[in-house]
């Protein structure tokens, strides 16, 4: 690529990661250090981006914009399908698996094909496509409390002294990002149920498009490390080295 493009390109990594250090620019743009300071010079000229030791900072927000759901659930739907395809494979009859909030984890209840499994969400659109697949020996069941409009999802006090009382065989959940080997997440609220449902089961999964990886938010769930494996869309050298130092990859 030209310099010109380079220089896009430069700032598109910035500003989706929020912070980028030069290595890791180097590997994504497969250019020398040099090369990335001088373009790194040029773009903090030009108010484009904001240097800081050992790499550069976007000057946009710095945090991930939670989208709507019904936006977030067209994103990367191809990728999602994937995502989902690998996870459903993890689920075996007899399970009680909790579902966490996020578009990725509707998508795996569309490949649900199982017909004796208990199934536990605080999210209202999984719980309504579930609805579709109850049966005698197919139980669900939906924590109440306060919805978060943003993710349709229940949290709080009712919520959590519920969900205080139950265990899990396996937890399937998603994030905004991961960042630093923290899955990332825009409310602290939601963030503190999924960390409960988290501690209560025996496996957890977290379901991610690699478009993540990377993207940093508000607050953490957790980190990598406390859960059981990430299933993601594709191999990417960014999964190899911002994941698999922390945790098993489902590639």
């Amino acid at each position: 690529m030209n310099k010109h493009q380079r220089l896009d390109e430069l700032v598109k990594l910035v500003d989706r990661a929020g912070t980028v250090t030069v290595s890791e620019i180097m590997d994504s743009l497969k250019v020398s250090d040099m090369t990335v300071r001088r373009d790194l010079t040029e773009l903090e000229s030009q108010g484009k981006l904001t240097r800081i030791f050992g790499g550069a900072k976007s000057n946009k927000s710095q945090f991930y914009r939670e989208l709507p759901h019904e936006e977030k659930l067209l994103k990367n739907i191809e990728e999602k399908k994937k995502v989902a395809k690998k996870a459903v494979e993890l689920i075996k009859d007899g399970d009680t698996i909790f579902l966490g909030p996020g578009t990725s984890v509707e998508v795996l209840v569309d490949e649900i094909t199982n017909e004796n499994l208990r199934v536990i969400t605080n999210c209202l659109p999984i719980f309504n496509d579930l609805q579709k697949k109850k049966s005698d020996t197919f139980k669900v069941f939906l924590l109440g409390g306060e919805m978060r409009d943003a993710t349709q999802a229940f949290v709080g006090e009712m919520t959590n002294a519920i969900m205080d009382r139950m265990y899990f065989s396996k937890m399937f959940f998603s994030g905004n990002g991961i960042k630093n080997g923290q899955i990332m997440t825009s409310s602290f609220e939601e963030a503190y149920t999924q960390k409960l449902a988290l501690e209560r089961s025996t496996e957890s999964y977290l379901l991610i498009d690699s478009s993540k990886i990377g993207k940093e938010d508000f607050t953490s769930i957790c980190s990598l490390s406390d859960i059981t494996a990430v299933i993601t869309d594709q191999s990417l050298d960014k999964v190899q080295e911002k994941v698999e130092e922390y945790t098993k990859v489902i590639l």
